[in-house]
């Protein structure tokens, strides 16, 4: 018989977007996420399954299909949270809640544009020696995680 061990585990990957805040905070919204990541082919509402949050179905091109939840979103501290609550196929976790934080870089070479941060926990339950979460950290590829502002939604400032 296996056993289940419960393990929580955290990832924070981060990047400088060449966009200012104001630019490119206007497009971290959950049914925005197909416009700059890249594994993402299309992210749309959920109709119906909720009066009180945001739930976003994504469908990424290797055909992963996930369900998420808005759970926070600060239009002051310019952070995004969501939760999981749906995968197909099953993934090998009972949970998944994700941040995503903008900050403007104020000083430095990269002065006027976007520091971005992302942040993944989960709590595992795994069969004893499974490898952990790898379906989803495959699909957190930093260097398919990126932001690209249309020159015709760019500020003028």
């Amino acid at each position: 018989m296996t056993s289940r061990i419960p393990t929580s585990t955290s990832i924070t990957e981060s990047a400088v977007i060449e966009s200012s805040l104001a630019d490119v905070w206007h497009m971290i919204k959950l049914q925005d996420f197909q416009n700059f990541w890249t594994k993402l082919s299309k992210s749309e509402y959920v109709k119906g399954a909720s009066q009180e949050t945001d739930i976003v179905k994504w469908t990424f091109k290797d055909g992963t299909v996930l369900e998420v939840k808005q759970e926070e979103h600060s239009t002051i501290d310019h952070y995004i949270t969501y939760s999981i609550i749906s995968a197909e196929p099953a993934m090998t976790y009972s949970s998944v809640i994700s941040t995503v934080r903008c900050f403007p870089v104020t000083s430095g070479k990269d002065e006027g544009a976007t520091f971005k941060s992302f942040h993944l926990e989960k709590l595992a339950l795994l069969a004893t020696g499974a490898t952990i979460g790898s379906t989803w950290l495959a699909l957190v590829d930093t260097d398919a995680f990126e932001l690209d502002i249309p020159a015709d939604c760019r500020s003028t400032l």
